[in-house]
């Protein structure tokens, strides 16, 4: 596992580590997050993080993996419907907080439009997934701000 993204140079000075988010829709019965669940471990992909946003009838489903083009591959085999964002994967700890990352956002008036936690890993940071207007921008700030950003390399796998 990396420990250091390394920034790709674009015209406007970086580009933010690219981590996908999948937004899946399920039927909202017994057994379906399973069936997913299980899909994506027999392909080796872990589930890095996790949200679920229930409605009567279907489930929306926001993951980040270890792997984009596997989770891909395999939602489109079971005939999933998904869609896939590009979110920010910022690293927390004692001098780099959620209410320094937050101000820090709000400075730039840029709107966060929802968060969720990435599980734990061993030796890994404390990191949240964060969807915004701008990641591009966001992630420039954040960077200045001495903010670690995590990209898919930096997301944890399963031992094969």
């Amino acid at each position: 596992m990396s420990h250091a993204s390394t920034p790709t140079e674009t015209t406007r000075g970086y580009a933010t580590p690219a981590v996908v988010q999948f937004s899946i829709f399920l039927a909202n019965r017994v057994g379906k997050m399973m069936e997913l669940v299980k899909w994506l471990d027999e392909q080796h992909v872990r589930i890095a993080a996790l949200a679920v946003h229930e409605a009567s009838d279907h489930a929306v489903v926001r993951v980040v993996t270890s792997n984009a083009n596997v989770t891909r591959s395999v939602l489109t085999e079971q005939h999933l419907t998904f869609i896939e964002s590009d979110i920010l994967v910022v690293a927390l700890d004692r001098d780099h907080t959620l209410s320094d990352m937050c101000r820090f956002v709000l400075s730039a008036e840029l709107n966060i439009r929802f968060t969720y936690p990435l599980f734990g890993w061993e030796g890994g940071p404390a990191a949240i997934a964060l969807a915004i207007d701008d990641p591009t921008m966001a992630g420039q700030i954040l960077r200045r701000k001495e903010f670690r950003l995590l990209g898919e390399a930096d997301m944890p796998s399963l031992p094969v």
